[in-house]
């Protein structure tokens, strides 16, 4: 196995330039316009992902304290379950993939990008979508699936164009390039199938749509990243570390998402409570997540620790091998009754703990670097992904038997609570000029 050795990032504040000082002193970086937010390929596309964050973690909060106290009283035309899941796997998270793919993207395929206001129309379809895909789960069946026509033409529109990048570019390594480009190909396909499911009242076939997307599409995008820029960024913070990233690891992780969306396929024809099964599964998954914990440290874990914005990266990919670990041991301590004895409990260490600690952490990291703030996790941040830990403990809590819903209910509140601090302070660099007076 051979390593890579990259030049050193070092993790510094930056010098203020002519628009004002690093933390937006005097001048023209402290106007909030509009008009900011097509300056960057990553601005309009982290700012509409933020509102999507905001706005669905406030609605599931709003359903879970409704349900705890039924003090609200809301009335759905589709299952919350299917539009939760549905908002949280395919509404912010593409958005916030857009904002990466068309800022690191070219750099990857060594192509000139989109300009930003190319972007505009893909971005807002989708946005608009799934807004309209939760005001139709309170209304109507008829909006929630025109909701989904839209965002499904407004993602497929996205994976076109980064697809012409793939297809321009002349460098010979284009993996991770190509596999994002496949997986928002899988996404985009499950988004269709999701609007045609709801529309024919197959509940179940829609629930099983989302789970193909979140492992073939999110997962997969989440690992394609992980697997090239965590050590990438270790190596740079921890001189000590070498950028060690072969291409089999790449397919090892690969092949965990592989394995999950069939074990969504094998629950959908109803085979998921056969012993033989469980038992293969659980073996699977314990190993897929031993083997994930064993990269975690192979990549730095431990020296990552004393780097607050390089520990956060670190931490949320420990959760994908606990979340992992989770699912098998609830497969094998529910051989005997048939059914995985943690419930959701796996589902969500995935979803809320690898996917959203990263998630903090890579869109903090770029919101930083792309706004000439310092590259660095404050205290607020760091505030911010220490509570976002505490909220993914209560919902792998609230998912054991007899648990208290409020656990549940406190997991969301403390979720929209703690990201809509995060997003709101986002939003208030995407609409003001870089502070270090630089373009972009």
């Amino acid at each position: 196995m051979t390593s890579t050795t990259r030049p050193v990032v070092p993790l510094r504040p930056v010098r203020p330039g002519p628009a004002g000082a690093q933390g937006g002193g005097q001048g023209p970086s402290r106007a909030w316009r509009p008009q900011h937010l097509l300056l960057a390929p990553h601005r309009l596309a982290f700012f509409l992902a933020v509102l999507l964050l905001l706005a669905s973690g406030l609605w599931w909060a709003l359903v879970q304290v409704d349900r705890s106290t039924g003090a609200i009283g809301l009335g759905y035309a589709v299952s919350p379950t299917v539009t939760h899941a549905a908002v949280m796997s395919f509404g912010f998270v593409p958005l916030f993939f857009a904002g990466f793919l068309f800022t690191a993207g070219p750099k990857w395929l060594g192509v000139e990008g989109p300009g930003p206001r190319a972007l505009v129309p893909t971005l807002l379809l989708q946005a608009a979508g799934w807004l309209l895909w939760l005001a139709g789960a309170h209304t109507h069946v008829g909006v929630a699936v025109a909701g989904a026509a839209l965002a499904t033409a407004g993602l497929g529109a996205q994976y076109l164009r980064f697809w012409a990048l793939v297809r321009r570019s002349t460098l010979t390594d284009r993996l991770h390039a190509t596999v994002v480009a496949v997986a928002g190909t899988v996404g985009t396909l499950c988004v269709a199938g999701l609007a045609l499911a709801l529309l024919a009242g197959a509940i179940d076939l829609a629930r099983s749509l989302v789970l193909t997307g979140l492992w073939g599409f999110v997962v997969v995008t989440y690992l394609v990243v992980a697997h090239r820029m965590i050590p990438f960024f270790t190596s740079s913070a921890v001189p000590m570390v070498e950028a060690w990233r072969p291409f089999w690891v790449l397919w090892a992780l690969l092949g965990a998402a592989a394995f999950e969306v069939l074990v969504v396929w094998v629950g959908a024809i109803g085979w998921a409570s056969a012993p033989g099964w469980m038992l293969v599964q659980g073996l699977v998954e314990l190993l897929a997540g031993g083997v994930v914990l064993w990269l975690g440290v192979a990549w730095g874990l431990v020296q990552s620790l004393k780097v607050r914005l390089l520990a956060m990266l670190h931490l949320g990919f420990l959760w994908l091998g606990l979340s992992l670990v989770l699912a098998g041991v609830s497969q094998l301590l529910g051989l005997r009754a048939g059914v995985p004895a943690l419930g959701l409990g796996a589902l969500h260490a995935l979803t809320m703990g690898c996917l959203g600690s990263l998630l903090v952490a890579m869109v903090t990291r770029v919101s930083c670097g792309h706004s000439g703030r310092t590259l660095v996790a404050d205290a607020l941040v760091w505030a911010v992904f220490c509570l976002l830990q505490l909220a993914v403990l209560l919902r792998v809590a609230g998912a054991l038997d007899g648990a208290s819903p409020w656990v549940l209910t406190a997991a969301a509140l403390l979720w929209a609570g703690v990201m809509g601090v995060w997003g709101l302070r986002l939003i208030g660099w995407y609409g003001r000029l870089r502070a270090d007076g630089r373009p972009g």
